[in-house]
């Protein structure tokens, strides 16, 4: 369980060794169109045409097969938020897909610098708010709602100049008005949306959080505008049809009674997009989907924030997987 209901910002505190104060704010089922039912108008099969389609198969059950290898094993990392969460039993289940979360550098110095929480706790970012609650409720929803093979558990990923960012082309990254990525981390990010990459960003609050947030895209995207998303986007539209939206807030309505945060006060529905109109980069800002994902079986948490979370999220999933 959490170390407190009223997350982050009370429960970081003091991170810097020394006691310096970190500054902070106070059930529809997707069913795919079935496929076209063309019929081959071939009459014969040629021996050589069979060898070809033999030796074709089989080189690209070598490529999935070298691929999957390729990807890096599902690890865990201390958080902020949570301890010793349990993992699914079927974890290490062979799956076509699942949700990246950016571990990323941060504001305060993270992972470059020795923070250390009250207890004397090393801090581990702010990358993992939520981290891995969220995720592994949101990866059960994914299931659930619509028909992709997807894992149980998430990947984290570090752009780290490996490589292994590639292997994992849908990305989340929350908190991103606390994010602070080097130039060599932009560049790498940069190459992985124009090749064809997905990243979401969420859960961040306000003025000051939204020009941390932009200082960091600009080095990623420096010619490219930050734009609203118009509701007949087709992103809107995937599975559920989205055009009425609403802010959906974190867990610290249990506390304050407010859907927003800091001088968050509208929820704003954001993109960059590539040259062909693709949205490369999906903007929640003024919101938590993380939250809602997080405290989706919590009572206190209202159906209507979680149900709209979830669908978000089908519909940005499915969006990155056909566009």
């Amino acid at each position: 369980m959490p170390t407190s209901v009223n997350r982050q910002r009370k429960i970081i505190g003091k991170i810097l060794e020394g006691g310096a104060e970190a500054p902070g704010p106070e059930g529809t089922r997707f069913e795919p169109a079935p496929r076209g039912s063309r019929r081959c108008a071939i009459l014969k099969a040629q021996p050589l045409m069979r060898l070809r389609t033999a030796l074709g198969a089989g080189i690209l059950g070598l490529v999935a097969w070298g691929f999957l290898q390729a990807q890096a094993p599902f690890k865990e990392y201390p958080a902020l938020e949570y301890e010793n969460f349990p993992i699914p039993q079927d974890w290490n289940q062979k799956t076509e897909w699942t949700r990246a979360r950016l571990r990323y550098p941060d504001i305060y110095g993270y992972p470059f610098v020795d923070l250390r929480m009250q207890d004397g706790k090393p801090f581990p970012g702010y990358w993992t708010m939520d981290y891995p609650r969220s995720d592994r409720h949101l990866m059960a929803g994914i299931r659930r709602l619509t028909r992709i093979e997807t894992r149980s558990v998430e990947q984290v990923v570090t752009l780290d100049s490996t490589g292994e960012v590639f292997n994992w082309p849908t990305l989340y990254a929350v908190e991103v008005g606390h994010w602070r990525l080097p130039d060599d981390q932009a560049a790498q990010l940069r190459e992985f949306l124009l090749r064809g990459g997905f990243l979401m960003v969420d859960d961040f609050h306000g003025t000051k959080e939204w020009n941390i947030f932009v200082e960091s895209m600009h080095k990623v995207f420096p010619d490219r505008a930050i734009v609203e998303i118009p509701n007949g986007d087709p992103i809107f539209h995937t599975v559920y049809d989205l055009e009425e939206r609403f802010q959906v807030p974190g867990a610290q309505y249990f506390d304050s009674g407010k859907t927003y945060e800091q001088d968050g006060y509208q929820p704003r529905w954001r993109a960059i997009y590539d040259d062909k109109g693709r949205v490369m980069v999906a903007i929640c800002h003024n919101m938590d989907l993380g939250d809602a994902w997080e405290w989706s079986d919590d009572a206190r948490y209202y159906e209507k924030w979680a149900s709209l979370a979830y669908r978000i999220a089908v519909d940005y999933f499915v969006y990155d997987l056909t566009h």
